[in-house]
């Protein structure tokens, strides 16, 4: 999640009071052709926007056994949930500026705090628990976002927004929190790391960094750590820029990546292919899938919170 402002010019048309915007408008022209159109992903219906009196959304985060959407709005530090009925209310106050969550299966919520440390929150009694607030005696830059593994451990990306000058740790990376609650610092400096996420498999770890158009993989082992780095795709970039980098991401059942970016949300097969950008009238900070069949794709976007129905159902938490 970065904080800043962009210039926006992105055509849209108003249909019934939903904004509708442009799909696959920055799609390569070869995959316009009907060889490629199969493989381009679109919505399946209108983008609407949910809310739009908010200061910065981010962290997206569905719980299916309530089907609760939880989000949070970073400069208040406060942290939201939308029920069933549409009812949107304050879930947390203090936040600790929360950015990134994550509702897991066993009835908690995971949340990056930017005032330095990953915490979990238990949905039925608001009790707070802190996973990791420190690395090496230091406090955590600002942390940001975060995924869950089948063993019960959490990445987390560590970057610079919102960090104290110097930086605490001295450079911007990811992190582990093993089971056991060691904490492990798994990748050398990185260019603002920002989103993160694995592939349906587990064996890819891939991290969205905010200052390079590059974005990376690595193979997971078994006891959490990370190897093999390299360039897993490469962003679409705004004209004449070329090195602006995504922010949150989430991941479908048939591992599609869709990462926002400057541009909307990007969305990359498991082999790094384009297949498709969609834009929203605001810049998309994060987004998830949610619904009774996580095919409703909720995206956190500046001072709003949207969501469209999408073909590919999300990849469930662990």
């Amino acid at each position: 999640m970065t904080i800043c402002t962009f210039a926006w010019r992105l055509p849209f048309v108003a249909i019934l009071g939903l904004t509708v915007w442009a799909v696959g408008s920055e799609i390569d022209a070869q995959e316009a052709t009907p060889n490629r159109q199969a493989q381009t992903i679109r919505p399946t219906g209108e983008i609407e926007k949910v809310r739009g009196d908010f200061e910065f959304t981010e962290g997206p985060a569905w719980d299916a056994s309530t089907r609760t959407l939880y989000f949070t709005d970073i400069p208040p530090a406060l942290i939201y949930q939308m029920k069933p009925d549409g009812e949107i209310s304050v879930f947390r106050e203090d936040s600790g500026h929360s950015n990134g969550l994550l509702a897991t299966s066993d009835g908690r919520l995971l949340a990056c705090e930017m005032d330095g440390q990953v915490v979990s929150h238990d949905l039925k009694t608001s009790d707070k628990k802190v996973l990791a607030k420190q690395y090496e005696g230091q406090r955590f830059n600002a942390c940001n976002d975060l995924i869950l593994d089948d063993r019960g451990g959490v990445y987390f990306t560590d970057p610079l927004f919102r960090a104290p000058e110097p930086l605490p740790q001295g450079l911007q990376a990811v992190y582990y929190v093993a089971p056991d609650a060691t904490v492990s610092r798994v990748t050398e400096g990185l260019a603002a790391p920002n989103g993160v996420a694995l592939s349906p498999d587990g064996k890819t770890l891939y991290v969205i960094p905010s200052m390079q158009a590059e974005m990376l993989a690595y193979d997971v082992g078994a006891d959490g750590m990370l190897s093999g780095k390299r360039v897993f795709c490469t962003l679409k970039q705004p004209a004449g820029k070329s090195d602006t980098g995504g922010d949150g991401m989430v991941v479908d059942v048939q591992g599609n990546l869709y990462i926002t970016t400057h541009l909307g949300i990007q969305i990359f097969d498991p082999s790094g292919n384009h297949r498709g950008t969609v834009t929203f009238p605001e810049q998309p900070a994060n987004v998830t899938f949610g619904g009774p069949d996580r095919k409703t794709m909720y995206v956190t976007a500046r001072t709003g919170l949207y969501r469209v129905e999408m073909p590919i159902a999300g990849l469930p938490p662990n």
